[in-house]
């Protein structure tokens, strides 16, 4: 008996190394449907035969039943109502060993680590597969909008003020602010993190820097998880541009002054050969009469 239950605890340690290294990481994003794999590489399987079960691992859930098969049908008996209507196996693919699960419209409260149990009954039932998934959840922001200063031509050297916000994503982000000209980060003056009733966050930073000529600042909100990385960018124009600017301005204003100038000039002259030809016309008139 001894023997017998030392080898019995042997071999539950076995099972749980065996199962924490089939454990799997799914990420899915908050609205998705997510896939939690369970594959079982066994001899042929009859489905009248088998009872397979996911389940919530955490041990703090009251509720830990999110989908039953028994003897080829669903069973609902024992869901937890968070997950009626939301679980679907692969039909096409149980007799194949693919118990897979479809969880549909993921929300932020289905992040668990959830387990799939597979027994089959025969002179006497026994686990033939276990498998354990950590159902990891992400959402993306949205890109991030940057606000700057407007500068005036002789505010080199003065304090300015970047703002930086994006919203809408999940987990919280980092943030980063860059400076261009030569990629050195620099430290935002203020970063507020606001979650939302639907589990997201919204990002707000402000960065104060010494204002240069030519700044090139650029903000960078980073999702781990997502191993996405959204950046906004603020370039400042050199004063040359500046003057350039108003050179071409003040040409495009001359340049529209002499058009109308020789418009004027143009109707002036005709007026006068108009007045010309009058007079021309009426002395002729005047010596006809004469003579």
């Amino acid at each position: 008996f001894c023997f017998s239950y030392r080898y019995l605890v042997l071999l539950l340690h076995i099972l749980r190394a065996v199962i924490a290294l089939e454990e799997k990481i799914i990420v899915s994003k908050l609205g998705d449907n997510a896939t939690l794999s369970c594959i079982y590489r066994g001899t042929e399987l009859h489905l009248k035969s088998l009872r397979v079960y996911w389940q919530i691992a955490d041990d703090q859930e009251d509720c830990s039943v999110v989908h039953a098969l028994i003897s080829g049908q669903d069973n609902e008996s024992e869901q937890c109502i968070h997950f009626k209507n939301r679980t679907q196996l692969f039909w096409d693919r149980l007799e194949n060993g693919d118990f897979s699960l479809l969880l549909l419209n993921v929300s932020q409260s289905d992040k668990h680590r959830y387990k799939c149990v597979v027994l089959q009954k025969t002179e006497y039932t026994k686990v033939i597969h276990q498998a354990a998934v950590v159902l990891s959840l992400a959402a993306s922001y949205s890109q991030p909008i940057l606000s700057g200063p407007i500068r005036n031509s002789d505010s080199a050297g003065e304090e300015v003020t970047f703002s930086c916000k994006s919203s809408n994503g999940y987990p919280e982000p980092n943030v980063y602010w860059i400076n261009k000209t030569d990629n050195s980060h620099l430290h935002p003056s203020e970063l507020e993190i606001t979650p939302h009733t639907n589990g997201t966050y919204s990002v707000f930073s402000t960065l104060k820097v010494k204002a240069t000529s030519n700044m090139q600042i650029e903000c960078s909100i980073e999702n781990k998880v997502l191993q996405e990385n959204l950046s906004a960018n603020y370039t400042q124009q050199k004063q040359s541009n500046h003057s350039s600017t108003e050179s071409q301005k003040d040409l495009g204003k001359n340049g529209r002054g002499a058009q109308a100038a020789g418009v004027v000039s143009i109707v002036i002259l005709i007026g006068l050969l108009v007045v010309l030809t009058c007079w021309l016309w009426r002395r002729r008139s005047s010596r006809l009469v004469s003579h």
